[in-house]
């Protein structure tokens, strides 16, 4: 059956490439990491790699999870089945009918759907209210800063206000933070926000694509603290 992993206090490193870094996430206490098949991005990463990363989370209790943007259903069917994948996020123009042709190829595994903010979640409400009339049961909605040319990864923060104000936590999937999280504001947005998980890619980088541990560790443990403090 279909099941939503992300509950509170959720933590995702996005742009894995290695498995000694995946390996140092997991240690942190993420609870996933994000293997990104983008390829024109600088965080981008093989299906074998992938697989390696996969198979060395298999004893801990991160998840691995690969993100695509506007690949297509073949495409994210191949990779998935190479790197051992059982769950996704989609991070490009996808539609509700496009997310409903893969979550009915595949009931059993978990789809969280990004999208990119600036004004208003105008964007969000429609594209939800078209999943539940297809029936479509997402993981979670992971909400980005909106920059005009990319995809995401670029260290722009989200608008938490609007975020925080107009999100529908009672009637819409678990909600992700994303966009310029880094271990100095994590704290300051879980308040802010509540969402029910976060997420950063560029926010833990030494430069683009190469992660630096402690900065890593750094904010899985500023995120923690927060959570817990929520939980209160």
């Amino acid at each position: 059956m279909f099941r939503s992993f992300v509950t509170s206090g959720w933590i995702k490193v996005c742009g894995i490439r290695d498995v000694a870094t995946a390996e140092a996430a997991a240690a942190a206490g993420a609870s996933a990491v994000g293997l990104n098949f983008f390829a024109k991005s600088s965080r981008s990463v093989t299906p074998a790699d992938a697989a390696r990363i996969v198979s060395a989370l298999s004893a801990t209790s991160t998840q691995a999870i690969g993100l695509f943007v506007n690949h297509s259903r073949d495409e994210i069917e191949s990779i998935t089945a190479q790197a051992g994948l059982t769950a996704i996020q989609l991070h490009g123009d996808e539609t509700p009918a496009f997310v409903n042709e893969l979550q009915q190829r595949h009931p059993d595994g978990a789809i969280l759907k990004a999208f990119r903010i600036a004004e208003s979640l105008q964007p969000v409400a429609e594209f939800l209210a078209e999943c539940k009339r297809l029936n479509v049961r997402l993981a979670g909605c992971l909400l980005d800063a909106r920059v005009d040319g990319s995809f995401g990864g670029t260290g722009a923060v989200a608008p938490w206000e609007l975020i925080a104000r107009d999100y529908d936590r009672a009637n819409w999937p678990p909600l992700i933070l994303a966009g310029g999280l880094i271990p100095e504001n994590v704290a300051a947005a879980i308040k802010s926000v509540r969402p029910m998980g976060v997420d950063t890619a560029s926010g833990v980088e030494s430069s683009p694509g190469v992660k630096e541990t402690k900065l890593l560790v750094r904010f899985v443990a500023e995120a923690r603290r927060a959570f817990a403090q929520l939980s209160r």
